[in-house]
């Protein structure tokens, strides 16, 4: 006798990076869709990583992380956004930020609660709550510079509402939360008494001399907030998928409730390797201009194209409009564009619960000189 599972999520399917990634790679295309580099990491990280093996690093290290990791974490913090942060009871390893995420809503959401989401959003947040028992309050960015409208988020919550996610710099569009948008948020939350989750994975690619607005600048935001970081994004190695979380001690104990029982604990060499690294300042202060010199790069090239660019100011990414000479759906568009100019992008409807379609997509641009300009040369056929 057959036994049929009833899925928690039965509206999801497979993401739109893996459709897409498989797509490339059966055309052989260059794919700009998935946010990772095509290049080496810094060959001392690698470094540090094989003497962390070599030196008998590779049983278990604590539940809540490598402690000179977590010591050399706090340090970053408070040199950065001047929070304290205990290394001990504040900050907690995780294999990457999307597992932060994750965690930190399943500790606080219980059945029926409300989340207030900004769209466009990273594909893991909605099925994050919705597996929890929660329903997700969608509220859209405004288009087509991805702006917070604060008074459509406050009209949004209910006696309901537990929580709002917030990222900056904004996957998938490069906004950026600025200092005016953070004391609204601050107001917003202590009105209505909300936690934050602050997705910050892109902490450090951020351009054009603009600050990150972290929730760790802010006190009254910090002491509600789960912040979620990602070693990946900011050191070139996404596939080690590792990341951590920062929160107050009596939220933080929550959190650890969820990990503990889950991942448990994360892979001792990376965390070694990331404890000694973490002393090399450049590495991360210098990432903004390394990158944001991707982007200028790419940008250069796709003038040639009918493209018209959405300005980004952090992140892997840039959104290109194409309304001004197709009216295709944009998932259409793209699988277009890989089947017959080989470039492989995701359509900007795949991060809206509706699929809303400005006719928009995302380019990641943190890739080899030589594959944007091979990419942007393809599209320059159009």
């Amino acid at each position: 006798m057959s036994h049929f599972l009833n899925s928690k999520l039965p509206n999801i399917s497979t993401t739109i990076f893996t459709v897409m990634s498989q797509l490339a790679n059966e055309y052989k295309a260059i794919n700009l869709g998935q946010g990772f580099p095509d290049f080496d990491m810094d060959a001392a990280l690698v470094n540090e990583v094989t003497a962390a093996m070599k030196t008998g690093n590779n049983q278990y290290t604590h539940m809540n992380g490598y402690l000179p990791l977590r010591e050399a974490i706090a340090n970053k913090i408070q040199q950065l956004y001047h929070h304290t942060a205990n290394p001990n009871t504040d900050i907690t390893i995780t294999p990457g930020g999307t597992y932060a995420i994750y965690s930190a809503l399943t500790a606080i959401i219980h059945k029926g609660d409300e989340v207030i989401v900004l769209e466009p959003c990273y594909d893991s947040y909605i099925p994050n709550i919705e597996i929890n028992g929660g329903v997700a309050i969608k509220v859209p960015l405004s288009f087509p510079n991805y702006t917070v409208n604060w008074q459509l988020v406050q009209e949004s919550i209910s006696p309901k509402t537990k929580a709002i996610i917030i990222n900056s710099p904004h996957n998938p569009t490069g906004a950026v939360l600025s200092n005016t948008d953070m004391l609204t948020l601050s107001n917003i939350v202590e009105q209505h008494n909300l936690f934050v989750i602050s997705d910050e994975v892109y902490e450090h690619l951020i351009f054009d001399d603009k600050q990150h607005e972290s929730v760790l600048k802010y006190p009254s935001l910090a002491s509600r907030s789960f912040v979620c970081f990602s070693f990946g994004k900011t050191y070139h190695c996404t596939g080690w998928k590792m990341g951590y979380c920062v929160a107050s001690e009596a939220n933080m104990v929550a959190f650890r409730k969820v990990h503990q029982f889950n991942a448990f604990t994360c892979p001792t060499p990376p965390q070694v390797a990331f404890a000694n690294y973490l002393s090399n300042k450049e590495a991360y202060i210098g990432l903004g201009k390394f990158v944001q010199a991707k982007r200028d790069f790419f940008a250069q090239q796709m003038a040639a194209t009918p493209f018209t660019p959405i300005p980004s100011y952090g992140s892997y990414f840039q959104c290109y409009s194409y309304a001004g000479f197709s009216s295709m759906p944009d998932a259409e568009f793209a699988v277009y564009l890989t089947k017959h100019f080989g470039v492989t992008t995701i359509p900007v409807s795949a991060f809206y619960a509706n699929k809303k379609d400005d006719k928009v997509l995302r380019f990641c641009f943190t890739k080899k000189e030589e594959t944007l300009l091979a990419a942007a040369t393809a599209l320059q056929k159009l």
